[in-house]
Protein backbone atom coordinates (compact mmCIF):
# COMPACT_ATOMS: atom_id res chain seq x y z
CA UNK A 1 0.00 0.00 0.00
CA UNK A 2 3.05 2.02 0.67
CA UNK A 3 4.50 1.93 -2.53
CA UNK A 4 1.38 2.41 -4.22
CA UNK A 5 0.98 5.31 -2.68
CA UNK A 6 4.44 6.75 -3.22
CA UNK A 7 4.06 5.83 -6.93
CA UNK A 8 0.71 8.41 -7.10
CA UNK A 9 2.86 11.23 -5.03
CA UNK A 10 5.53 10.31 -7.42
CA UNK A 11 3.29 11.05 -10.44
CA UNK A 12 1.43 13.87 -8.91
CA UNK A 13 4.55 15.55 -8.24
CA UNK A 14 6.04 14.94 -11.92
CA UNK A 15 2.88 15.98 -13.56
CA UNK A 16 3.01 19.12 -11.27
CA UNK A 17 6.34 19.81 -12.30
CA UNK A 18 5.82 19.30 -16.25
CA UNK A 19 2.49 22.14 -15.61
CA UNK A 20 5.32 24.64 -14.25
CA UNK A 21 8.22 23.91 -17.08
CA UNK A 22 5.04 24.39 -19.65
CA UNK A 23 4.00 27.57 -17.85
CA UNK A 24 7.74 29.09 -17.99
CA UNK A 25 8.25 28.00 -21.23
CA UNK A 26 4.94 29.27 -23.16
CA UNK A 27 4.45 32.54 -20.77
CA UNK A 28 7.97 33.21 -19.87
CA UNK A 29 8.02 33.07 -24.22
CA UNK A 30 7.16 36.65 -24.64
CA UNK A 31 7.39 38.11 -20.91
CA UNK A 32 8.34 37.11 -17.43
CA UNK A 33 6.13 34.15 -15.87
CA UNK A 34 4.24 36.31 -14.02
CA UNK A 35 3.42 34.59 -10.73
CA UNK A 36 0.22 32.50 -11.03
CA UNK A 37 -0.07 33.83 -6.72
CA UNK A 38 -0.70 37.79 -8.53
CA UNK A 39 -4.02 37.36 -10.03
CA UNK A 40 -7.33 35.33 -8.02
CA UNK A 41 -8.44 32.23 -10.81
CA UNK A 42 -11.51 33.84 -12.28
CA UNK A 43 -8.55 36.24 -13.77
CA UNK A 44 -6.59 33.72 -15.03
CA UNK A 45 -9.49 31.41 -16.21
CA UNK A 46 -10.20 34.63 -18.46
CA UNK A 47 -6.85 35.29 -19.48
CA UNK A 48 -6.44 31.61 -20.77
CA UNK A 49 -9.55 31.47 -22.13
CA UNK A 50 -9.00 34.76 -24.22
CA UNK A 51 -5.43 33.89 -25.58
CA UNK A 52 -6.21 35.03 -29.15
CA UNK A 53 -6.77 38.37 -27.41
CA UNK A 54 -4.14 38.50 -24.97
CA UNK A 55 -2.78 42.34 -24.76
CA UNK A 56 -3.08 43.03 -28.28
CA UNK A 57 -1.56 39.72 -29.13
CA UNK A 58 -2.48 36.36 -30.20
CA UNK A 59 -0.75 34.00 -27.48
CA UNK A 60 -2.81 31.33 -28.61
CA UNK A 61 -1.88 27.78 -27.49
CA UNK A 62 -2.66 23.88 -28.11
CA UNK A 63 -5.87 22.84 -26.41
CA UNK A 64 -3.34 20.55 -24.61
CA UNK A 65 -1.32 23.02 -23.16
CA UNK A 66 -3.59 25.57 -22.50
CA UNK A 67 -5.82 22.99 -20.32
CA UNK A 68 -2.28 22.20 -18.70
CA UNK A 69 -1.45 25.89 -17.77
CA UNK A 70 -4.76 27.09 -17.01
CA UNK A 71 -5.32 24.07 -14.45
CA UNK A 72 -1.47 24.95 -12.71
CA UNK A 73 -2.30 28.97 -13.07
CA UNK A 74 -5.32 28.03 -11.06
CA UNK A 75 -3.92 25.44 -8.83
CA UNK A 76 -1.83 28.31 -7.74
CA UNK A 77 -3.69 31.66 -8.05
CA UNK A 78 -3.87 33.94 -4.95
CA UNK A 79 -5.77 34.56 -2.31
CA UNK A 80 -6.55 36.66 0.52
CA UNK A 81 -5.29 40.74 0.65
CA UNK A 82 -2.72 40.26 -2.02
CA UNK A 83 -5.76 39.53 -4.36
CA UNK A 84 -8.81 41.27 -2.77
CA UNK A 85 -10.21 44.08 -5.15
CA UNK A 86 -8.57 42.68 -8.47
CA UNK A 87 -11.86 41.25 -9.91
CA UNK A 88 -11.68 39.75 -13.23
CA UNK A 89 -8.89 42.42 -14.25
CA UNK A 90 -6.25 40.72 -16.19
CA UNK A 91 -3.37 43.17 -15.27
CA UNK A 92 -1.98 42.48 -12.75
CA UNK A 93 -0.68 46.23 -12.65
CA UNK A 94 -4.20 46.99 -12.00
CA UNK A 95 -4.74 45.01 -9.03
CA UNK A 96 -4.71 47.41 -5.26
CA UNK A 97 -1.83 45.37 -4.34
CA UNK A 98 -0.03 46.00 -7.04
CA UNK A 99 -0.57 49.87 -6.49
CA UNK A 100 -0.40 49.57 -3.23
CA UNK A 101 3.33 48.10 -3.57
CA UNK A 102 4.38 50.49 -5.79
CA UNK A 103 2.89 53.89 -5.06
CA UNK A 104 6.36 55.27 -3.83
CA UNK A 105 8.11 54.54 -7.40
CA UNK A 106 7.14 56.14 -11.03
CA UNK A 107 6.62 53.21 -13.03
CA UNK A 108 6.73 53.66 -17.29
CA UNK A 109 6.05 50.34 -18.04
CA UNK A 110 4.73 48.41 -14.84
CA UNK A 111 4.88 45.50 -17.46
CA UNK A 112 9.17 45.40 -17.43
CA UNK A 113 9.76 43.92 -13.35
CA UNK A 114 13.13 42.89 -14.42
CA UNK A 115 13.77 46.68 -14.21
CA UNK A 116 13.66 47.00 -10.62
CA UNK A 117 12.86 43.26 -9.51
CA UNK A 118 16.95 41.75 -10.55
CA UNK A 119 15.51 38.08 -9.85
CA UNK A 120 11.98 38.66 -11.80
CA UNK A 121 12.51 36.43 -14.18
CA UNK A 122 13.50 33.61 -11.78
CA UNK A 123 10.08 34.89 -9.85
CA UNK A 124 11.95 35.89 -7.02
CA UNK A 125 10.48 39.75 -6.45
CA UNK A 126 12.24 40.30 -2.62
CA UNK A 127 13.01 43.69 -1.53
CA UNK A 128 16.35 42.20 -0.77
CA UNK A 129 16.86 41.74 -4.61
CA UNK A 130 15.27 45.19 -5.61
CA UNK A 131 17.22 47.99 -7.31
CA UNK A 132 15.47 51.37 -8.12
CA UNK A 133 16.99 52.65 -11.44
CA UNK A 134 17.90 56.91 -10.90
Amino acid sequence: MRALLALALGLLLLQEAAAQSAWKAECGSCHIAYPPQLLPAPAWRRMMAQLERHFGTDASLEAAAAAEIGAYLERHAGTGKRVAGAGSSQRISETPWFRREHDEVSLTNAANCGACHTLADQGDFRERNLRIPR
